[in-house]
């Protein structure tokens, strides 16, 4: 991987930061993403001061226009990126549908679906010019659970975000670039700590989520560097056959769930 080119998003704080910072100790150069330029500029400097090459791009994920200036300013500074992982995400709103607020609710579609969309749109040609190429796309088992009350905008973004990401996948077949999901595991994030506080504050009403919380807490989660490990095995070529596929971290506390199987045949006006 050394001397590859990286966009990850998110980068600014948890995981996408901790991936930044082991992609950057395996030789890759790193474009960070994320709407925070102090944040930006704290994870630059950890990363550079361990011998690594990042640069800040403050960036709009949700906003076309913010997602295209970014990818040019990358593209002339760094050049032409042929890995993308897409770590930024909000849990937005538990709250029942018809009690949501619709901002938050389409707020939380904006992050982890269209924020995905398009800088897979502003990076994959780039990568196809290149024939080879890795996009990695962060999920969550959330896709996976039987829907259940309070949880709708983020289980909905990222079962868009699963069904958009196989499309990616399909349309790059035969090309050298590869689109995945991922489950980085339960981690003890910032996403966390904002799912317990607003959890304790609903009570009773949200007692799922509070047995997530504690359960979280009392096994100390799992590990973060599980997450990053699992990017770098899918950035790497052993996993040049590995498309379309969702990916779970190795030995995680949660147990993997299938997630979907091939269709070839299961549509009847397919010859």
């Amino acid at each position: 991987m050394n001397g590859k080119i990286a966009v990850v998003t998110g980068a600014s704080r948890g995981l996408g930061r901790r991936v930044a910072i082991e992609l950057a100790a395996h030789g890759v150069r790193v474009a960070l993403m994320a709407r925070g330029a102090e944040q930006l500029a704290a994870a630059v400097k950890e990363i550079s001061q361990a011998g690594g090459d990042a640069a800040a791009f403050p960036a709009d994920m949700t906003d076309p226009k913010s997602v295209d200036a970014a990818a040019k300013a990358i593209a002339s500074r760094l050049g032409p990126p042929t890995i993308l992982v897409n770590a930024a995400g909000v849990f937005g709103p538990i709250q029942r549908i018809d009690e949501s607020d619709p901002a938050r609710w389409i707020e939380t579609l904006m992050v982890n679906t269209v924020g995905p969309y398009l800088t897979c749109r502003a990076f994959t040609a780039g990568m196809v010019a290149a024939k080879w190429g890795r996009i990695v796309n962060f999920t969550s088992a959330a896709a996976l659970h039987p829907p259940g009350p309070l949880n709708s905008a983020y289980g909905t973004s990222k079962v868009a975000l699963n069904q958009m990401t196989r499309h990616l996948a399909a349309e790059l077949k035969g090309t050298g670039v590869t689109a995945n999901v991922i489950h980085p595991g339960d981690v003890r994030t910032d996403m966390w700590a904002a799912i317990r506080d607003e959890a304790e504050a609903l009570g009773p009403a949200a007692e799922g989520y509070l047995q997530w919380v504690r359960w979280v807490d009392q096994t100390g989660g799992d590990d973060p560097a599980k997450a990053a490990r699992l990017v770098l095995r899918i950035v790497g070529d052993e996993a040049a056959a590995t498309t379309g596929q969702f990916l779970w971290i190795e030995n995680p506390l949660q147990a993997p769930i299938p997630s979907w199987e091939s269709a070839d045949g299961q549509q009847p006006w397919k010859k």
